[in-house]
């Protein structure tokens, strides 16, 4: 903030003048201590702001509250694409494709969490202040935000649409084809709904609650998935699985094979969000917020491990090609275990979306803020918070297509901030030498996350194109 300095000063004597200068003295010192005082205002004002603002509002987490919101992040909805990923990979690239991904984003997630506070004395608690300090205040503000928004807005607009769908499939399954049929719209509005209210928390802290509840959920869903999977009797003999790839020619097993990789992006997500995690953790020079953090990282990866293998395998090996792209829409008995799967699933989007939120809450609050003026508090909360539902809750029903959405995402911004931005910055900043181990692993990863980018998104689109030929709005 500015400071008014347009106070006026008295003019300055002619030299051989007998006035005495203690007047002209006494305005100086006045001026300058309104200067001083402006400016603690000003100061003050800012420290203000950051104790309002999501992101640094609370500092008070625990390790395992950095583990509750890194497995919300990150075991969603795309753990439950992970088998329609393997029908389009087939067993060998499939499984050499979700473990490298799993191996390459611990790596890159450690990276972050060392450069939170690499710089003595400061603390990078958004991922664009991070891209800042390497490539520069307007080139890293422009590199990282735009790619940070698409994945924090895009992950919540593909979580209105599992939630939907979820919601939907637990009703379809609960009536047994009883009740009426109702559209998949109308589900998606009601589990919007429940966002206008929790939208309203402050701060990561604040959600703390549900982020936990929907760890559990996701816990709970994936060996739901895994047990029914494997234990599921298909109709025709065990040994008629089809393994082969899902499409017909080879067309479609390239944009398939494209797609399935997007897909396998987008299930690893968490990169996003984690410095803004970090941020929440108290630090001092002698425990480092990185302790606790990488402590709740490890119990996060932990969890995901066991998730992520045991669906996207056991959901492969049960139904072969013939896989849903949600594997809790494939299975349908035993209908009860699968009618409260899909409730849990609807307990952990709420929670996933709220964390993939918060930061977009952060920088919507401090534009309007800073640049546009508006004054910080529940007036301007309720309005922006609110309109960013509606808008993810309108473009969800409007598009609801949840495997293309997921490749294309997962491809277009997912990739670049969680397979190769990190590298390219630990590269810039770290300087690791060169042909060393670190500075071959990291080029590797960014030669791996650039191919991700540029090709995923292609069968995304394409799968989105497909599904749309037969779709028909708001139905």
């Amino acid at each position: 903030m500015e400071v008014d300095r347009s106070i006026e000063l008295p003019a300055v004597q002619q030299e051989g003048t007998t006035s005495s200068p203690s007047p002209e003295l006494d305005i100086l010192e006045e001026y300058v201590e309104t200067v001083k005082e402006r400016e603690s205002e000003a100061k003050l004002k800012d420290v203000n702001l950051d104790d309002w603002l999501p992101i640094t509002s609370s500092r008070t987490a625990k390790w395992y509250y950095s583990a509750f919101h890194n497995v919300t992040a990150m075991v969603g909805a795309g753990v439950l694409g992970l088998p329609f990923a393997m029908s389009h990979l087939g067993w060998g690239p499939g499984v050499a494709v979700i473990a490298s991904s799993f191996g390459i984003t611990l790596y890159t997630l450690w990276q972050m969490v060392e450069m939170h506070e690499m710089v003595p004395g400061k603390r990078f608690d958004r991922y664009h202040e991070l891209g800042q300090h390497a490539f520069g205040k307007k080139l890293g503000l422009w590199i990282i935000v735009p790619q940070q928004l698409v994945v924090d807005v895009g992950t919540d607009i593909v979580y209105m649409v599992t939630g939907g769908q979820s919601l939907k499939k637990f009703h379809d399954l609960v009536c047994n084809g009883r009740c009426k049929d109702i559209r998949l719209t109308y589900f998606i509005m009601i589990f919007g709904s429940v966002h206008f209210l929790l939208s309203q928390m402050p701060n990561f802290n604040s959600i703390s609650g549900v982020s936990a509840a929907a760890a559990v959920m996701s816990i709970c869903y994936s060996m739901v998935a895994f047990f029914a999977s494997v234990l599921h009797k298909h109709p025709a003999a065990v040994g008629a699985v089809d393994y082969g790839l899902k499409a017909a020619t080879t067309a479609g097993h390239v944009f398939g094979a494209l797609n399935a990789l997007g897909a396998v992006a987008f299930a690893f997500a968490g990169h996003n969000v984690v410095l803004e995690i970090q941020a929440t953790i108290p630090s001092t020079p002698e425990q480092p917020s990185k302790k606790p953090m990488w402590r709740g990282v490890m119990a996060a990866y932990g969890i995901v491990a066991l998730c992520y293998f045991s669906v996207a395998f056991g959901g492969y090996y049960a139904f072969g090609n013939s896989v849903d792209p949600n594997i809790l829409i494939t299975l349908d008995k035993p209908r009860w275990l699968i009618a409260l799967a899909n409730l849990m699933v609807v307990v952990h989007v709420i929670g996933s979306y709220q964390v993939f939120a918060m930061p977009v809450f952060d920088m919507m609050e401090t534009v309007l803020v800073k640049k546009l003026k508006f004054a910080p508090g529940l007036p301007l909360r309720l309005t922006a918070r609110s309109a960013y539902v509606a808008l993810t809750m309108l473009v969800g029903m409007t598009f609801p297509f949840f495997d293309g959405l997921l490749g294309f995402f997962g491809g277009f911004a997912f990739a670049p901030t969680t397979y190769f931005l990190p590298c390219i910055i630990w590269l810039m900043l770290r300087k690791p030498a060169r042909y060393s181990l670190t500075w071959f692993l990291n080029w590797i990863f960014i030669a791996i996350g650039v191919a991700l980018m540029l090709l995923s998104p292609i069968g995304g689109l394409r799968q989105i194109i497909l599904d749309a030929k037969t779709f028909k709005f708001y139905s």
